[in-house]
């Protein structure tokens, strides 16, 4: 058994504990309610580059200090940063705990932020830019987001690109931790074996610097779609994303989508595994998948294959989501979607890791954290009426299409 407290401190900060008995480790992660969606067009790529500036040290230790502290303790030091929000996380020994915890509130409310640093790490983002622009997979992901949300934030890759990262300044990045870095946007989660009480005073102690007040970042929904399109790359495979835009974080029908995307290509038994791989060999690599943020949502497809496989693939996936749409699924197909969602969600809580991401991800992005029981029970509830009726809704749309490959 685990059980989860929640705890708003006078500052304003909100902490979720959930104490874990027979962990041998805590996991302990800060979630700030502020992703690439939320940047002013000229610093697009701006939380990312903050995200490394929190490793380049505090006001009391410097980078090797911070990285040699964690290594030294046999942990784990890493962060993410999204379209809608950015973590912080540390995972450390439970007898460690304590300098887990006033690790992050040392990063995280006292960041040096030097000049200096901005201009090394700079170079080292144009490294990772360049480094994803190395994997055409990665490029028509990117490009396809572009195209389904053309105009609006939520099309933007969170690394920024390069004409961005070279125009971002010291003084940019020190006013957006200084807007955005604040307790009331912030969530600080922890896992692990310990007492409630003994992870929040750790946590309210480390966290006696956090930034007062802050207000969440206004969002506008995004609306109009584009077109897709067909990128000429010599490489050896096309790669094809496929699709379109689906349900809201908060849309009660996500949970029959869900079980729709197992069904379609969401796993080894899914219908465009078995049909465009094991049938008839035609990629490696095919799946469908399903994003949701506060305001929109995507539903997708890839697959990756020979230019001279590439017609018939995008063939097939227009046919059988055609097919999807028409006959719905079968009642053993909603079996296995159902007991594959429960049971993999129940498997990937069995760390501390996974405990911690979850709390800390859904209070940032919903304000509350929906317990175990019950998220089981609503993928257990999904009907074939519910099946159809988000087939109906979600995938009827004329999907857009993006392939990165030879075009000959």
């Amino acid at each position: 058994m685990t059980d989860l407290r929640i705890t708003q401190l006078d500052s304003g900060l909100t902490v979720a504990t959930e104490r874990v008995p027979g962990a041998l480790s805590v996991a302990t992660g800060v979630c700030v309610g502020v992703g690439s969606r939320d940047e002013p067009d000229h610093l697009s790529g701006v939380s990312h580059f903050l995200e490394h500036l929190l490793f380049k040290g505090t006001d009391t230790r410097s980078a090797q200090e911070l990285a040699r502290g964690v290594d030294r303790r046999g942990g784990d030091f890493n962060a993410f940063t999204s379209k809608e929000y950015t973590a912080h996380y540390c995972r450390l020994p439970a007898r460690h705990s304590a300098f887990c915890i006033e690790l992050l509130g040392d990063v995280l409310c006292r960041p040096a932020l030097r000049d200096e640093d901005v201009q090394s790490e700079r170079a080292v983002i144009l490294e990772e830019l360049a480094m994803d622009d190395e994997s055409p997979d990665d490029i028509a992901h990117r490009r396809f987001a572009a195209s389904l949300f053309t105009g609006h934030s939520l099309g933007r890759d969170p690394a920024g690109d390069r004409e961005h990262v070279q125009a971002i300044t010291a003084d940019d990045v020190r006013a957006f931790f200084e807007q955005h870095y604040r307790a009331n946007g912030m969530v600080v989660a922890a896992a692990g074996p310990l007492d409630h009480d003994e992870m929040l005073a750790g946590i309210e102690q480390a966290f006696t610097g956090v930034r007062l007040g802050g207000e969440r970042p206004q969002r506008v929904a995004p609306t109009t779609v584009g077109a897709g399109e067909a990128i000429d790359d010599d490489t050896e495979q096309v790669h094809i994303v496929m699709g379109s835009r689906a349900l809201a974080r908060r849309d009660p029908r996500r949970e029959a989508l869900d079980v729709v995307n197992h069904v379609f290509g969401g796993g080894l038994s899914s219908r465009l595994f078995e049909e465009i791989r094991e049938r008839r060999g035609l990629a490696y690599a095919v799946y469908s998948g399903v994003s949701a943020f506060a305001d929109a949502g995507v539903f997708q497809m890839y697959a990756g294959t020979q230019p001279e496989h590439a017609d018939e693939v995008q063939g097939l996936l227009h046919a059988e989501l055609d097919k999807l749409v028409a006959d719905g699924v079968t009642d053993e197909e909603l079996d296995i979607a159902v007991g594959y969602l429960t049971g993999a969600f129940e498997l990937g809580l069995e760390d501390t890791g996974a405990r911690m991401a979850r709390s800390g991800g859904l209070l940032i992005t919903t304000g509350e954290v929906r317990p175990v029981d019950e998220q089981v029970a609503r993928w257990a509830a999904v009907d074939q009426d519910a099946v159809r009726a988000v087939i109906a809704d979600v995938l009827t749309t004329a999907p857009i299409t993006v392939t990165v490959g030879p075009l000959d």
